[in-house]
């Protein structure tokens, strides 16, 4: 990073926590933006560039609520709110590792918008549309208009008979598309389905609404969610400081003051948040907003997303930098879906080396060394 960049990455960190800037006045409206003649019209696209970029929407929805059209700074071509959300011809460029299901839902899918990977806990994609599209979506390619459908009656039906038949099924996860884009009558037939499962003891929301859409998260949606009876906790997506506006941050005490639990995950983004500083100011305002930061995820191998892949040697030493500035309560755990379906894995650095049976050593935040026994049984 050059010294220049570095002087603006650091300003636009001091900035994070506090109101973001206005966007173009045309964009303050009540409007959703779904296609690039719609986000010229709004002024967060050059005509010319929205002519070129129609092939890209063609192939992956384009949405961005007037929420998010506040948040970017039009004057700024490395604004990390538009990198995020507007659509850019590199969608169009096809690496030889990317894939359609980067993270192997298909062979883990046992019914219709169900996936099982884990022992104790299932996804439930319960419909396939969200009020924004993420340029960097791992799901891009059967997420989004015309891409499906809310699931249907029946096949709701197969998918929770499954989750009732498999008593070792803790947690059952809605996801989609966001699954608070549904209205409050189909989510709390779904929660009552759900309590009516004994075996079933939490309920977990991926969303990212709270931040992008903030007026989806209503007392009817919320009350609809705790009709489950379970522990239910909402994880918010959340990538840069400047996405916890106020109208968010307002959103996300509604939810806590419902009962439920809130935390968030978070992508890492060359160009968005790929710097310490950066994720340091985030993970800070996320707690200091009664959130916990869960994960971090490396990007997934999603088709016209390499632009914003970084390496694991960069994003381990982002990492441990970072570690090294949190306490435990706002340090989220550095993670990578393994591509085919293999899992999440972390990536943070182990602290320890040795042979255990001559001893440990161990390493602390500096990259210090430092010796530790091991115990006399242990060598035996």
């Amino acid at each position: 990073m050059t010294e220049s960049s570095a002087r603006h990455r650091e300003k636009r960190s001091e900035e994070a926590i506090q109101e973001p800037p206005a966007g173009p006045r045309s964009a303050r409206n009540d409007t959703t933006s779904k296609s690039v003649a719609e986000l010229a019209a709004a002024g967060l696209l050059e005509p010319a560039r929205a002519e070129a970029l129609r092939a890209v929407e063609a192939r992956y929805s384009v949405a961005v609520t007037p929420e998010i059209a506040a948040l970017i700074d039009p004057a700024d071509p490395a604004d990390p709110i538009a990198r995020q959300f507007l659509p850019d011809l590199r969608e169009l460029e096809t690496r030889v590792e990317e894939r359609a299901d980067p993270i192997g839902d298909d062979a883990f899918s046992p019914a219709e918008g169900l996936v099982h990977r884990y022992p104790d806990r299932v996804l439930l994609k319960l419909l396939s549309v969200c009020p924004v599209y993420c340029r960097f979506c791992f799901r891009r390619e059967t997420v989004g208009l015309g891409k499906g459908a809310s699931l249907s009656d029946a096949a709701l039906d197969e998918a929770l008979a499954y989750v009732a038949a498999r008593p070792e099924i803790f947690e059952v996860i809605l996801t989609g598309g966001d699954p608070l884009a549904l209205s409050a009558r189909r989510l709390r037939a779904v929660a009552e389905r759900l309590a009516a499962i004994p075996h079933v003891a939490v309920l977990r929301i991926h969303t990212r609404a709270p931040t992008a859409a903030p007026r989806l998260v209503t007392a009817e949606r919320l009350e609809a969610l705790t009709a489950s009876g379970k522990a239910v906790y909402m994880v918010l997506h959340v990538n840069h400081a400047r996405e916890l506006s106020a109208p968010a941050r307002e959103a996300v005490l509604r939810i806590q003051r419902a009962g439920i639990a809130t935390l968030a995950q978070t992508v890492l983004l060359a160009g968005v948040n790929d710097d310490a500083d950066v994720l340091e100011q985030l993970m800070r305002a996320l707690v200091t907003a009664q959130i916990k930061p869960y994960y971090l995820h490396h990007p997934d191998v999603a088709p016209g997303t390499g632009h914003f892949r970084l390496s694991l040697e960069k994003g381990r030493a982002i990492y441990a930098e970072l570690a090294r500035r949190l306490s435990g309560i706002a340090l989220p755990s550095y993670v990578l879906d393994i591509p085919g379906g293999f899992g999440k894995v972390p990536l943070q650095q182990s602290h320890l080396e040795g042979d255990e049976k001559s001893g440990w050593i161990v390493r602390d935040r500096a990259g210090r060394r430092h010796p530790y026994p091991a115990r006399e049984r242990d060598r035996s």
